[in-house]
């Protein structure tokens, strides 16, 4: 049997290691940029950060200034540009040291990866140091271990207790019962935030409830309507609560705020929580007397450049004999770290453009908004729109837009705030679905909440305004605004 060889020409686009760095570093944002360029600079001697950078110099007026506009450090391409490197590369025999075809560039081409502000202390932690100042034996502390493990991201108990008991044996080989696994949780109950390991919402409230009595207070009616009529509590059957409990509209007020202040997810207020929801915005706006300023925070253009020692260490093997096997592999280094560095700080100067350009496109449609604050003035706007406008890429502008914020007078914003799609009007033209959400949100706001607006009326009301909108996509929106139905926003 023949075997025949046979030639298949293939065309294939892949990204430069260029582009790759670009849309890495596009996706960072501004928090995070300092900690990239600090592994940059780890990684590769080559490139330096002047110490005197903006963010460590620059006064508080100063933060709206960028040098986005700076031109890359090019000279050392007049250090090696006379260098012929095939003089380095005259014995084949002579393999190309590793480090010529190692990247940091690591992964598939577009490589996702997200940037989370670092915490001082994560909940889970929180709880186990308070454990090791709890008096239990060494079983009992295993135990509590498992459960503070065991608890989800709102601190809640989600799993049976014979299961947790199962996990002990099985994967810690400790053989406990039940009513052992109860008793630490007893403990782990009484950490702090409060309301902490309960299992179900019910549990949680009355937990607090019992650490604000512990306290002094007097919350004996508020304890007797989460323990004997919770499903009424929860579904707002106000009336039923009044005729059996023999409360007037005051008394049972008082209560229900007692209940609305407790924390119905007591994981959410752990230290790391609120750190994470400190913002750094990556560019700012200034509305001077009509005209709106668009500026990049100054932590976006650090004072990067290539290593005066290299270049001078280049300037020194060029001037040499050159035949060495030693100095051949440390030119080659040398030219490898002078370029990873000159692609660096390129690409650092790229995405300050980019940023720019981007931000100018959203600003420049989006200027009524910028201008008055006001919701209703969003136009529609996608990716593609901005994308049109800038000539880049739509997979550009969504890294841009999905982890950059914009200061403004009114507040400051995420940018994927600014896209939506649009929604038509009885006039033929299109609005905002952001538009719509503001207008519905406003009139749930203004409605009277002893007689809530079904999602029927929401409806009515906005085709009266001209929005041609269909029930379902009313109750969507509402969704979406994390706003209940209108049984559930009855109030007394």
């Amino acid at each position: 049997m023949a075997v025949g060889q046979r030639l298949q020409l293939k065309l294939q686009q892949k990204l430069s290691p260029q582009q790759i760095q670009l849309m890495k570093l596009l996706q960072i944002p501004t928090a995070n940029l300092e900690t990239r360029i600090k592994e940059e600079l780890e990684e590769n001697p080559a490139l330096e950060w002047d110490l005197q950078s903006p963010e460590e110099t620059a006064s508080p007026s100063d933060e709206f200034e960028s040098t986005a506009e700076e031109p890359v450090d090019d000279t050392v391409s007049d250090i090696y540009n006379d260098i012929d490197v095939s003089d380095y590369l005259q014995d084949g025999e002579d393999e190309i040291p590793e480090y010529k075809t190692q990247t940091s560039l690591t992964g598939p081409d577009i490589e996702e990866r997200t940037w989370e502000d670092a915490s001082p202390i994560s909940f889970y932690d929180s709880l186990l140091d308070q454990v090791h100042w709890l008096d239990l034996d060494d079983t009992e502390q295993q135990i509590a271990e498992q459960l503070v493990g065991s608890l989800d991201e709102d601190g809640y108990l989600r799993r049976d207790i014979q299961a947790i008991v199962d996990d002990l044996a099985f994967r810690q080989n400790l053989y406990v019962d039940a009513k052992q696994v109860e008793s630490v949780l007893k403990h782990i109950q009484q950490l702090d935030p409060p309301g902490i390991a309960a299992r179900d919402l019910q549990e949680c409230l009355l937990l607090q409830i019992e650490r604000l009595e512990t306290a002094g207070k007097d919350l004996a009616q508020a304890k007797k309507i989460l323990e004997d009529y919770f499903e009424e509590f929860t579904r707002k059957n106000y009336d039923k609560l009044q005729r059996t409990l023999e409360l007037s509209d005051a008394d049972l007020r008082s209560i229900l705020q007692q209940i609305t202040k407790l924390n119905p997810k007591p994981g959410g207020i752990s230290e790391g929580s609120e750190q994470q929801n400190y913002v750094i915005p990556d560019f700012f706006i200034v509305n001077n007397q009509g005209t709106l300023e668009l500026s990049l925070n100054s932590r976006n253009a650090p004072e990067l450049h290539v290593s005066q020692d290299y270049k001078e260490m280049l300037r020194h093997y060029d001037a040499g004999a050159k035949k060495n096997k030693a100095e051949k592999e440390a030119v080659l280094f040398i030219k490898q770290k002078i370029d990873s560095a000159k692609w660096f700080i390129d690409a650092i100067q790229q995405r300050q453009q980019t940023l720019l350009l981007t931000m100018q496109s959203i600003l420049d449609h989006q200027e009524k908004f910028f201008l008055t604050g006001d919701e209703t003035e969003l136009r529609p706007m996608i990716l593609k729109d901005i994308a049109a406008r800038t000539h880049l890429d739509i997979s550009t502008i969504s890294r841009v837009a999905n982890s950059k914020f914009v200061q403004t007078e009114f507040g400051t914003y995420r940018l994927k705030f600014f896209f939506s799609e649009a929604v038509s009007t009885d006039t033929g033209e299109e609005a905002s679905t952001r538009e719509v959400k503001k207008i519905l949100h406003d009139q749930i706001d203004a409605e009277n909440k002893k007689e809530p607006l079904s999602d029927d009326q929401l409806t009515e009301l906005l085709i009266q305004r001209g929005y041609n909108i269909a029930r379902r996509t009313v109750a969507k929106y509402r969704e979406q605004l994390n706003i209940p139905v209108a049984r559930l926003r009855k109030e007394l």
